[in-house]
């Protein structure tokens, strides 16, 4: 048999991975959808690129359709196969090899364009292991650490797309906030959907202090005690936020205009939570268009001034505070 010949993208025409790699995110998020606009064309094209691979991991993971309601997750060996198999395939993508699923070879394109690396993209992995083996933090720092996985990571690699020198850790660490931010949003929102399939993001040492009981703690007669955790989990959220502004002072224009534009939109999630307390889970979260538009020209004239105030709090950490511990 003669040897697959190595070629970015499996192969593939890239105008057909990148009109792919858009359905799958005007399907799977409109907020970054939006936002990803405002970039100019080839980081907008490399940002679907590696979308549509998040979300096909995520899907896979979860045994779940384009980021719908969670499959049958099945027995803890079939949930591990799923993210063996992600990491097989994220490996022949990284290897410029053919992966016969369009995502695995978007994040391969982008890859080879941009110089992501194996190591990057299975830190996002070691996100969906943590989901395949029950996790629930125990503490802020575990919430930390998932939050990197997830989203952080992610960042992370988005921050390389965008042309930031691998070099510049100051500005990775910052673009690793904005992932933590952001996901601190989707935590804060999906608190009851994640507790009807058994999974709570929220820290045991909170819930415990509110005497609350993971799994009890999104009853609808726990929601005004539930509501009162929320301005701690905000407050993370908003110092992370703000502490990512700070990295976008070093992006190109475009960039950093899409970047602002995004955190207005999760921060406003964040804070409609805090604002609605205990009926907050009565109906979800969502930034609806007029308003969306607000926060992206308001984004605009925060990325002319350029001047972000940064967290009141000093920033302490690094994105190799959040690095995988042994077992994930």
């Amino acid at each position: 048999m003669r040897p697959t010949i190595a070629k970015a993208g499996g192969g593939r025409e890239r105008a057909s991975l990148v009109a792919k790699a858009l359905e799958s995110i005007e399907v799977g998020s409109h907020s970054f959808s939006a936002a990803s606009k405002l970039f100019d064309r080839t980081t907008r094209e490399r940002s679907w690129l590696l979308y549509a691979w998040c979300r096909r991991c995520d899907d896979i993971a979860d045994n779940q359709d384009k980021g719908g309601p969670l499959g049958n997750q099945g027995t803890p060996k079939e949930a591990e196969d799923r993210i063996q198999a992600i990491r097989v395939l994220t490996r022949r993508a990284i290897d410029e090899q053919p992966t016969a699923d369009f995502a695995f070879d978007a994040l391969g394109l982008v890859a080879d364009e941009c110089g992501l690396t194996y190591a990057m993209a299975n830190d996002v992995i070691g996100g969906f292991a943590m989901d395949a083996t029950g996790f629930s933090p125990k503490n802020e720092r575990d919430l930390l650490r998932y939050c990197y996985h997830v989203a952080g990571a992610v960042g992370i690699m988005m921050a390389h797309i965008m042309g930031v020198d691998p070099e510049d850790g100051e500005t990775l660490d910052r673009a690793n906030d904005l992932g933590i931010a952001f996901q601190l949003a989707n935590i804060s929102r999906d608190v009851v959907e994640d507790a009807a399939v058994g999974r709570v993001y929220i820290p045991a040492d909170w819930l415990a202090e509110a005497g609350l009981a993971p799994g009890d703690h999104a009853l609808p007669e726990n929601r005004f005690v539930l509501a009162g955790v929320m301005p701690r989990m905000i407050a993370l959220m908003e110092k992370h936020e703000a502490a990512a502004r700070l990295g976008t002072k070093r992006l190109r224009f475009r960039s950093r205009w899409a970047v602002l534009a995004a955190a207005n939109i999760y921060g406003a999630i964040g804070r409609k939570i805090l604002s609605r307390g205990q009926k907050a889970w009565d109906r979800r979260v969502v930034v609806r268009g007029p308003e969306k538009l607000w926060h992206v020209a308001a984004a605009f004239f925060q990325a002319v001034w350029n001047r972000p105030p940064g967290p009141q709090e000093p920033i302490i950490w690094s994105r190799h505070d959040f690095r995988p511990v042994a077992g994930w």
